[in-house]
């Protein structure tokens, strides 16, 4: 792994690692919990009805394993409708590539990664702990999976760290998702630039700079390790939590 990608071997996998592999031509990832034989712990929709109520649950909607007429042998059929899931290694991947997650990133190569859900500046737990905490979702879920508030990646963080975002009613706790909201307030300000301007070299580099200063900005305040709305929460208190709000 380096600066410009977290590429992983299989070989590497250990675990505890959060790992995710890229869709759709690097627009958003799928995240997971390796805990080990060649299985991950994961969030999907699965069983559960779509969270954003916008075109993008219709955009997005690889956050689970491909349907198949073929059942994979090492995935057994499952009654579980709370969203996590167990898959073995091939089904998480659906083809992509694998990648691991970076903990307690150093703030310079954070700003310099050119892609969001790739490294967080908070710290890990200890592998073990981060495998008990994927098992017991699994058992107890997660919650209603949401694209900006409640995600895979959102999943894989707590796993890995135990934080929550104390206001729900906020952004997600990754910075991916906020990218994605400050990539839609740029294109916003972008519009109101165009019209505050007849100059389209002017309006092109007004655009592209704002465009450039909200992604980093976003980024780097919205992340899980530097956040000040964020608290420990043990998973027994997260799954407590989830049943209190079920109707």
């Amino acid at each position: 792994m380096g600066l410009f990608s977290n590429r992983l071997d299989r070989g590497s996998l250990k675990p505890g690692d959060h790992i995710y592999s890229w869709r759709a031509a690097y627009i958003y990832a799928h995240h997971g919990i390796y805990v080990g034989d060649e299985k991950v712990i994961h969030f999907t929709r699965t069983g559960q009805k779509t969270g954003t109520s916008s075109v993008l649950d219709v955009l997005m909607v690889s956050s689970a394993p491909p349907p198949s007429l073929i059942p994979c042998p090492n995935c057994p059929p499952t009654n579980n409708t709370s969203g996590v899931i167990s898959s073995c290694l091939d089904c998480f991947l659906a083809g992509g590539v694998l990648y691991r997650y970076e903990y307690s990133t150093n703030p310079a190569i954070f700003l310099a990664k050119p892609l969001d859900a790739t490294c967080t500046l908070a710290a890990a737990d200890p592998p073990e702990t981060v495998v008990f905490r994927a098992n017991f979702l699994l058992l107890n879920g997660f919650g209603c999976y949401n694209l900006f508030k409640n995600n895979c990646q959102d999943f894989a963080i707590y796993c890995k760290t135990s934080l929550l975002v104390s206001n729900k009613k906020s952004m997600s706790q990754n910075a991916h998702a906020a990218s994605i909201f400050g990539k839609s307030v740029t294109g916003v300000v972008s519009a109101m630039l165009k019209f505050a301007s007849m100059n389209i070299y002017v309006k092109t580099a007004s655009g592209v700079a704002s465009g450039v200063v909200t992604h980093f900005v976003s980024r780097y305040a919205y992340d899980i390790g530097i956040r000040s709305d964020v608290i420990k929460v043990s998973v027994e208190d997260v799954v407590q939590t989830h049943h209190k709000k079920a109707p």
